[in-house]
């Protein structure tokens, strides 16, 4: 059979890919010399291996390539394409997860040697997106499927009076508005009542335990950034704000450990309404209020 008879090479692989999106960055592999003579750079990500889920394979490859270690959702974005070259055709599936990885997580590395990637960084999405950062088809085409994943969110807040003060926590690096004095509380748990949670939260992030009062009003909040856990969210927070006292005897004190607040205190409202402390929209919604 003469060359010009044989029928083409036709190869089929299927890998997994992740969007990781941390404030206004993306994080990206750059291609080996072999793959790319260029530079360009791709999503984190590579072959899937038989029997392997590929989101244990997408984990596995983010790892690899980049030395983090990244959560993947449920959801994924399909991209088949059919690549032509000298022996025939290559057909990749890639399925892209949306990807997150946590605020205190190291610079990224490539751990795996001798593999398809040769550099690791967070690169801006507007250099991504302009053309100042070459990168494959798949990046741009990711990036433009990818979105935020949607959260509702109920808290309560409780503003708490002492004299000319009031209580305020501070919003530590786990949190979207990091270094910002807010009311302290938190998130209702299913089944929970909202004076409970009140209770809960302020003794998390305070050490006090306050007497709740009544309900001043409802706040709500629309923003995207990233969770405590790293993901990216289109967040929409609800927050219940209640009137509470606390004992005027005793000093507060943050007992919840790695959470989104790392200190709370005093402070007073004229530090608020001048301006001198960074505070969120949440504190002067509730001084209005009362």
């Amino acid at each position: 059979m003469s060359t010009e008879d044989q029928a083409p090479v036709r190869r089929q692989r299927v890998a997994a890919y992740a969007v990781i999106i941390r404030d206004d960055h993306v994080l990206l592999s750059r291609l080996a010399p072999y793959l790319a003579p260029t530079e360009r750079w791709t999503l984190p990500g590579g072959g899937i291996e038989f029997g392997e889920h590929p989101r244990d394979a997408v984990v596995r490859e983010v790892h690899e390539e980049t030395g983090l270690d990244a959560r993947v959702g449920e959801q994924a974005w399909i991209d088949s394409a059919l690549i032509a070259g000298a022996a025939g055709q290559r057909h990749a599936v890639r399925i892209v997860y949306d990807g997150w990885v946590g605020p205190d997580a190291p610079e990224p590395r490539v751990v795996e040697t001798d593999g398809s990637t040769v550099d690791a960084r967070w690169h801006r999405l507007d250099d991504v997106l302009s053309g100042r950062v070459p990168v494959v088809q798949l990046v741009t085409d990711a990036l433009a499927a990818h979105l935020p994943a949607k959260r509702q969110r109920l808290a309560v807040k409780a503003l708490i009076r002492r004299g000319d003060q009031v209580l305020l926590a501070r919003l530590s690096a786990q949190a979207v508005e990091t270094g910002r004095w807010t009311l302290p509380g938190g998130g209702v748990d299913h089944g929970e009542s909202p004076e409970t949670a009140l209770v809960r939260e302020v003794a998390e992030e305070a050490g006090l335990t306050p007497t709740v009062r009544s309900l001043l009003g409802v706040h709500d909040a629309h923003l995207t950034g990233n969770a405590p856990d790293g993901r990216l969210e289109d967040f929409h927070a609800v927050n219940l704000v209640y009137d509470a006292v606390v004992p005027p005897d005793l000093e507060p004190e943050v007992r919840e450990v790695d959470g989104t607040t790392d200190a709370v205190r005093w402070v007073a409202v004229a530090d608020i309404t001048d301006g001198v402390l960074p505070v969120t929209d949440l504190v002067r919604f509730a001084l209005a209020l009362d």
